[in-house]
């Protein structure tokens, strides 16, 4: 189980999930990031580090490309939080696909299956 965020952790997490919603959809350039959905960060307890979570609509054959993209965004989406944070050390980012959404959609329609089966 992993350690208990400190309300400081969680604030810093949910500061840069507002502002990288932001940015991402008034400041990026590339139409793949524009799209995408900030869903959830969390920040390691010294605040160096953050795994940031988004979803889209993004085809699975596409996510690698998209990752690389965020990863190659990420010097400019840091030094855009920044400013915004007012933090000594900006966090670095490390960027994953959020598919709960998607799992969760699939868990609703295999109950929905199960309620009422085809055919019967």
């Amino acid at each position: 189980m992993p350690p208990r965020e400190s309300p400081r952790t969680r604030r810093v997490a949910d500061r840069i999930v507002e502002e990288l919603a932001e940015c991402l959809n008034s400041k990026i350039e590339d139409p793949r990031l524009r799209t995408l959905t900030v869903t959830g960060a969390r920040v390691s307890r010294d605040l160096s580090a953050a795994r940031v979570w988004v979803s889209g609509n993004v085809p699975p054959a596409e996510e690698p490309s998209v990752l690389k993209a965020l990863a190659h965004a990420a010097p400019f989406l840091r030094s855009y939080l920044a400013p915004r944070l007012g933090l000594r050390i900006v966090p670095t980012l490390q960027f994953e696909i959020d598919r709960s959404i998607e799992t969760g959609t699939r868990i609703e329609q295999l109950l929905r299956d199960l309620e009422h089966p085809e055919g019967g």
